[in-house]
């Protein structure tokens, strides 16, 4: 089941109260640019806004590190919307390997088991990989392309061994979207070209 996205942006919106902070606008920015590429590539459009604004909803819990995805899981599945509930846990993943995550572990060791068991067995389907990419497109004030993205996140939390291995499925991803749309990404996302400064 998936909310409407009143219902989604209503949730959003209380999470804002409960932890208010620059991650609320950049949720927002990767809902703009999952609807723009769903639009382009026959997917769901109100289906990918709705992934996209609740992908880090497990930060209205707090600050936190990974445990924001398996925060915003249990808080969705607990609404029964089980699909946005599977792309809070999915949508840091790219290699799809809980271990690749630059982030700081602060979960349990049952937490980490059981995150680990879901993302090795799940089918990432179009809209795990669209999430994936438009969190990677998404600054709090701006979309933007993906290597400025990358290099904010290097800057803030530094390289892992695994670093180039996350960069390069991303790219893959961005790939495979191009692929069904015939054009890059890019041409249509709003204010990219602005972004690149």
């Amino acid at each position: 089941m998936i909310p409407l996205r009143e219902e989604a942006e209503i949730e959003l919106q209380l999470a804002d109260r409960l932890n208010p902070g620059p991650w609320i606008n950049h949720c927002r920015n990767a809902a703009k640019a999952a609807e723009a590429i769903a639009k382009h590539c026959g997917l769901d459009v109100e289906k990918a806004y709705v992934l996209g604004l609740l992908h880090d909803i497990g930060r209205r819990n707090g600050p936190s590190a990974v445990k924001h995805t398996i925060d915003g899981y249990r808080y969705l599945l607990s609404k029964n919307w089980v699909e946005p509930a599977e792309i809070c846990l999915t949508h840091s993943y790219p290699t799809q390997n809980i271990n690749h995550d630059i982030a700081k572990m602060d979960i349990t060791l049952s937490e980490h088991e059981e995150m680990e068991h879901f993302i090795q067995n799940h089918e990432f389907n179009d809209y795990d990989k669209l999430i994936i990419l438009c969190d990677s497109l998404a600054f709090p004030d701006r979309l933007c392309i993906l290597e400025q993205r990358f290099v904010d996140s290097t800057m803030r939390y530094g390289v892992f061994p695994f670093t180039v291995l996350r960069w390069t499925a991303t790219f893959e991803i961005k790939e495979y979207f191009e692929a069904k749309m015939n054009c890059s990404i890019y041409d249509i996302l709003p204010g990219i070209k602005e972004s690149i400064r």
